[in-house]
This record gives structure tokens, sequence and C-alpha cells, in this order.
């Protein structure tokens, strides 16, 4: 099973961030945080590609699969990168969660909101790509 999906995006750097974090709002989900991993390089006189990790969720949702197995908490919220590779294409990053039905010993309910996350996550990035 995989467990890390990578896909290309069709636009910028910028605008695929821009895209997806326009999108993560549009579905009101929380954005917990940015990290601008260039910024954080550059802030130590490193090199480093252009590289977001963005963090979101649904506290509500979240908190009913860490009521299952409060160890899923380590893997939540939801994740995505967008970064840049060395030929200048985009590349957009997310966990699969069919990983953390294993891992933490979920029961068959949470495993199917395990499954509906990783469709809108994969949704999200599917939808930053269109024109």
């Amino acid at each position: 099973m995989e467990e890390l999906i990578t896909i290309y995006g069709n636009h910028s750097f910028n605008e695929t961030v821009e895209r997806i974090i326009s999108l993560i709002k549009r579905r009101e989900f929380t954005i917990f945080s940015r990290i601008d991993h260039a910024a954080e390089a550059r802030s130590q006189g490193l090199d480093l590609r252009p590289t977001e990790l963005i963090i979101f969720g649904n506290p509500k949702i979240g908190t009913l699969l860490m009521q299952d197995q409060q160890t899923c908490g380590i893997d939540l919220p939801v994740k995505i990168l967008v970064c840049e590779d060395a030929s200048g294409k985009v590349l957009l990053s997310y966990n699969t969660m069919g990983i953390l039905k294993a891992k933490h010993d979920m029961t068959e309910e949470s495993q199917a909101v395990l499954q509906k996350i990783e469709e809108v996550v994969a949704d999200i990035c599917a939808t930053s790509n269109e024109n």
C-alpha cells in the first residue's frame, strides 16, 4: 500500500498554494498552520526550493477519530505539502489515510471516516490543478 501520494501541479508554486488554501476554506475546514520550510531554511542561511506544508482539518471529525484511538492524534490533522522539484515542477503530496487504519487499530466506523478524509484531500489536490 502506498503511504504517500504525490501528483504534479498545473500552476505555479504560489498559485497552487493559494488555490489549496481557498479550497480548504471553501470547505470550511480549519487551517491550523502553514509552515514555509523554504523561509525557515533561509532564516538559517540555507537554500531550499519552495516548500510549504499546509496543516488543516475539522476538529469535530478529528475528535471523533481520537475518541476511537487517541494515538491517531500523532497523525492528525491532515497535511498537504506543496513543493518545487529541481526542474521547477510543482508537486503536491499527502499521506494516505489507509495507513492509519492499521497503525492505530481503528474501528470500522473510523475507517470509513478516514476513507472520506482521504477522498476530500485527493479532491482538494485535484481541484487545485483545474484551469
